[in-house]
């Protein structure tokens, strides 16, 4: 989990890798980077027509841009199986470089580096809308994901802090008034207690009915000019 600048939205508070869907992200050749799933599928999985697929490749790259975390793997080989060698991570590490400077060259990298985005190592979760009560809305998509022994480390403009944590640990910590968090990360992480490990939760997620997947907007009301919760 990351902390966000006190100079971002959400300042202060520990959120996970995240950020918004590009122009980049929605290809009109989805195979090329994702044979792992295509974009009838996970079009169909979110409830939207075309270009769901973008979500997948979106999370992908804005958890690289954010913690360093490559959720890609040579292609034919899968992402545990995939070995990066000091010329990939010399290479990688000059891209991220570039792109924390604002440059749009992820997919290049990919391209590059010959990879497959690990789509098949993301399961969607849930749909958050911002309340009617905010004057900045988001219409936020979660995910969850399984990656392989890699460093994270957060980009130190957006995110500020970041920590490998446990999600009964975090909730706990959130209560105890140590680790702030909002509402919609809070009960996400509540979504993924009580599972023995990733592989578990990846499947039964990833085995969901889409009618069961949380689509959520929380309204609030003003009582005496403060915001209450009525219902989420």
């Amino acid at each position: 989990m990351i902390k966000r600048s006190m100079k971002t939205n959400f300042g202060g508070v520990w959120v996970f890798p995240g950020g918004k869907i590009d122009n980049e992200d929605i290809s009109s050749n989805y195979l090329k980077y994702s044979p792992h799933l295509d974009d009838v599928l996970a079009s169909e999985r979110l409830g939207l027509k075309k270009d769901g697929l973008s979500y997948w490749a979106a999370s992908i790259r804005e958890c690289f841009e954010e913690s360093g975390i490559l959720l890609a793997n040579k292609k034919g080989v899968n992402l545990k199986n995939t070995v990066l060698n000091n010329d990939d991570i010399k290479i990688i590490d000059q891209y991220k470089r570039k792109i924390l400077q604002g440059e749009n060259i992820f997919y290049e990298m990919i391209d590059i580096l010959n990879l497959e985005l690990a789509t098949n190592e993301l399961a969607y979760i849930s749909h958050w809308v911002t309340p009617k009560i905010e004057k900045r809305r988001y219409s936020t998509r979660f995910f969850i994901a399984r990656t392989t022994d890699q460093v994270a480390v957060h980009d130190g403009v957006e995110g500020v802090e970041s920590k490998w944590i446990n999600p009964e640990e975090a909730l706990e910590q959130f209560k105890a008034g140590d680790f702030p968090m909002i509402m919609p990360t809070i009960k996400n992480l509540e979504m993924i207690c009580g599972f023995a490990n990733t592989f578990e939760l990846l499947s039964f997620m990833n085995s969901k009915d889409k009618n069961d997947i949380p689509n959520v907007e929380p309204v609030f009301e003003i009582v005496d000019g403060e915001p209450r919760l009525i219902r989420y």
